[in-house]
């Protein structure tokens, strides 16, 4: 496993009605969407920036009740959630964020340097969307990597963890969730050129659906 300074500091739950629900949701999910977790040993405690291939809007909810209690996670949510005036109270609480969709959002971008920089950890799906048949459910596009995650990792330093999760989460059977080790993109210069990040993107996102043995979109890959 990779360990920084910040491993050796006590990590605390995001907040009571964190813990509340991680405990209660986390029952539920476990009986309906049983998981079978691989590669845990590979992931780092703080500063990790998670990059899951997005399959489901049951993704995030999965992966963060699979990640230890205390694991302070934020995650990186469409804006739409945030309009329902409950789950706008509840989900910052929880350690979510909104993102706009489709543009540039300056503030989802310092919201998520800022949890790395401050020693916890992230997720954003670099797709951006959930993909169905290999197409994005909002942009209709082939499945693609969004730059912005890598951007997002080379300036804060964290660390890129791919993460594979199954596309179908049918209830009451089991699904897989797969950490890869951390990813290192190379670049030059201090922040790197537009085209570095989206190769580094391209290949966090190739690396994931890769430990599932999936190509980018869910395809098998060829033996």
């Amino acid at each position: 496993m990779y360990h920084t300074q910040e491993d050796q500091r006590e990590m605390k739950p995001l907040g009571p009605l964190f813990v509340a629900a991680y405990y209660v949701a986390g029952l539920i999910t476990r009986i309906l969407h049983p998981v079978r977790v691989e590669g845990m040993e590979n992931l780092p405690r703080s500063r990790v920036l998670l990059c899951p291939n997005h399959s489901s809007n049951w993704d995030p909810v999965i992966l963060a009740l699979i990640l230890p209690v205390n694991y302070r996670l934020h995650i990186m949510a469409k804006e739409e959630l945030f309009r329902n005036r409950l789950l706008s109270w509840v989900l910052p609480r929880v350690g979510a964020f909104p993102v706009s969709r489709g543009n540039t959002d300056i503030q989802s971008v310092k919201t998520a340097i800022q949890a790395i920089k401050a020693g916890d950890n992230l997720l954003i799906f670099p797709e951006g969307t959930v993909i169905r048949n290999g197409i994005g459910s909002v942009d209709g596009l082939p499945a693609h990597a969004k730059a912005g995650v890598a951007m997002i990792g080379v300036r804060t330093g964290a660390q890129m963890v791919p993460v594979f999760m199954d596309g179908e989460k049918r209830p009451f059977h089991r699904t897989r969730v797969i950490f890869g080790t951390p990813y290192e993109p190379v670049i030059t210069g201090r922040h790197g050129t537009a085209e570095e990040m989206q190769k580094a993107a391209d290949e966090i996102l190739r690396q994931a659906y890769a430990l599932g043995g999936q190509q980018i979109g869910g395809a098998p890959l060829c033996k």
